[in-house]
């Protein structure tokens, strides 16, 4: 019975991977899908990991070139922040995580894929979701929300099979990616707690204020202090600047897609800063009313993304409109980093509409006359007036 397990290397997924080979006799193929924040050392560490609690093999699938295409390019065009704080580092990434360990699994002929989701979160239905809707003849086996195991028993199951994994090392489910990690622990269980600084991957090392400046082209990150590299090499960048300041760490409340409330922390440094420099340039380079629909559609584009919706074919159409609303923005935005925040401190860009020719906000103007104001002014309010007259 061939199965592909979508192993991470942590708890669950060790888990997972003994119990599956062991207990149920799968022939057990881990797959872990590299969408940003691994080195080739900490991947070959999983593979000798997977290949100790019983798989019969194991395979990692460089996504991150993906990821950014298919997702994150359209997270910093709709300036997406769920519930206006996550810039939904982990929830993205696990869209391009399925599609591939589905296409793995139909590439070696699996007839089972497993993951190691519990059945309180919103990752189990991301999974599910998108395994049911490309391969509907695969079996989704996912042991650790069908027995509703608590993470001690995980580590105590382990350890009696000679594994060694500790209390200590379990404490904060660590998800990392090129879009940010996600932090979960005891404290985020409950509604006051905050994580404590050591939780967080990236501790404050540079206390000395710095500048930074991104250069976009038609809305994507194309350059960093006027060196040009692709987009993911600048994130990854910006990301290892920014994260010596320690910036970008929140906690976000949200809305699960079954229906309860959750809480996690996050760390994201760069996607933070793109998302608010790249909303800035907009400012400066689109209409209200473009900048006003493009609010809407990009909202809608993070929750239906948020929620596992992502192969729905209305995603590839607010795709399309998100991407026409980026022909002007283009330039660059000037960046602040302090320890533990960020300033936007201007932009320069060719198409900034505010254009001196016309006048300036709260100064003389150059385009009408005072008379030509009045007018204006006594028309807008007229509708106003005959409502006032009217329901006197």
């Amino acid at each position: 019975m061939k199965l592909v397990l979508a192993y991470s290397g942590g708890l669950d997924t060790s888990y997972c991977a003994k119990y599956l080979s062991k207990e149920k006799g799968f022939e057990v193929h881990a797959v872990s899908i590299n969408t940003g924040g691994f080195s080739q050392e900490e991947i070959t560490a999983i593979e000798e990991k997977a290949l100790q609690l019983g798989a019969a093999s194991y395979t990692s699938i460089d996504a991150v070139q993906t990821f950014y295409e298919k997702v994150v390019k359209y997270l910093i065009f709709g300036n997406v922040l769920k519930n206006n704080t996550y810039p939904l580092s982990v929830s993205a990434e696990r869209i391009v995580q399925a599609i591939e360990i589905v296409n793995h699994a139909k590439k070696i002929g699996a007839q089972y894929i497993a993951h190691g989701s519990t059945g309180a979160g919103n990752d189990q239905v991301r999974f599910d979701m998108i395994f049911q809707i490309i391969a509907p003849e695969i079996e989704i086996i996912t042991p650790i929300r069908d027995l509703q195991l608590a993470r001690e028993e995980e580590i105590a199951y382990l350890q009696q099979n000679g594994v060694d994994y500790s209390w200590e090392k379990a404490k904060y489910s660590i998800n990392r990616g090129l879009w940010g990690t996600s932090v979960g622990g005891e404290e985020t269980l409950t509604s006051e707690l905050p994580l404590p600084d050591s939780a967080y991957p990236s501790q404050l090392q540079e206390k000395k204020p710095a500048t930074v400046q991104l250069t976009f082209e038609k809305g994507e990150l194309i350059a960093i202090d006027g060196e040009q590299n692709t987009p993911v090499a600048n994130i990854e960048k910006l990301n290892a600047m920014a994260s010596k300041y320690a910036i970008g760490r929140d906690i976000h409340v949200g809305d699960t897609i079954i229906g309860i409330k959750g809480r996690v922390g996050f760390e994201a440094a760069a996607s933070l800063i793109i998302i608010k420099a790249h909303h800035l340039l907009e400012k400066h380079t689109l209409t209200k009313w473009q900048q006003y629909q493009k609010g809407q559609q990009g909202n809608f584009y993070g929750m239906l993304l948020h929620e596992g919706n992502y192969l729905d074919a209305v995603m590839r159409n607010i795709e399309a409109f998100l991407t026409d609303t980026q022909k002007t923005v283009s330039g660059d935005v000037f960046v602040g980093l302090y320890p533990f925040q960020f300033r936007l401190n201007g932009v320069s860009s060719k198409h900034d509409l505010m254009n001196a020719s016309f006048g300036s906000y709260g100064e003389m103007n150059k385009a009408w006359s005072a008379e030509d104001a009045k007018g204006f002014i006594k028309i807008l309010s007229n509708s106003g007036k005959i409502y006032n007259h009217v329901n006197q």
